[in-house]
């Protein structure tokens, strides 16, 4: 959730790959000025790059970027989409959430439950990013579908969240073991 009063972070990071995916952990010391270890709501620029997205947790209580599509063109432009690549960013923290990108599978059981819509609509921003992560949070294609359908089974029964995970544990499954992202020192 956002602070009531902004807080703005720059200066520069390292692109970092991890597996096949690009990744820009910010420094330690512009993470301890956020107001959250766990997902934090951002507006600002990395590079010449406009963004609004929500930083991850890294799970040492730090956070980090994802270098979406978007993002990457923007920085390929400049020759900075590749690792060891220094950025300038400068984030803000934002009044209000973006909404998520619902994953594929995710998106088509709540369209098949074709009872959910008021329910989704009417849990905030962070809480749909939370269901999004929850879901993403596995590399099992079982456990994946059965949290997908635990999902299902929840919103319609009025939760708001999925659970009480480690809320700033690093949940992307392609970068984190054991809650930390991997590749840092």
């Amino acid at each position: 959730m956002a602070s009531k009063t902004p807080v703005t972070i720059s200066g520069t990071a390292t692109v970092r790959e991890i597996g096949e995916r690009l990744i820009l952990p910010l420094p330690e010391e512009a993470s301890a000025r956020l107001p959250s270890r766990g997902q934090v709501a951002v507006t600002g620029a990395l590079g010449e790059h406009e963004l609004s997205t929500v930083l991850e947790p890294d799970g040492r209580k730090g956070h980090w970027v994802s270098l979406d599509e978007e993002a990457l063109a923007g920085l390929r432009a400049a020759d900075l989409a590749r690792d060891g690549a220094e950025v300038a960013f400068q984030l803000t923290t934002a009044a209000s959430w973006p909404e998520p990108e619902v994953p594929e599978d995710l998106g088509a059981a709540l369209e098949e439950a074709g009872d959910l819509d008021e329910q989704w609509a009417r849990i905030t921003p962070m809480a749909r990013w939370e269901w999004v992560r929850w879901v993403g949070a596995t590399k099992s294609e079982a456990t994946r579908a059965k949290r997908v359908d635990v999902s299902i089974d929840k919103l319609r029964k009025g939760s708001s969240r999925p659970c009480c995970f480690d809320l700033s544990s690093c949940t992307d499954p392609e970068l984190a073991k054991s809650g930390k992202l991997i590749g840092l020192e």
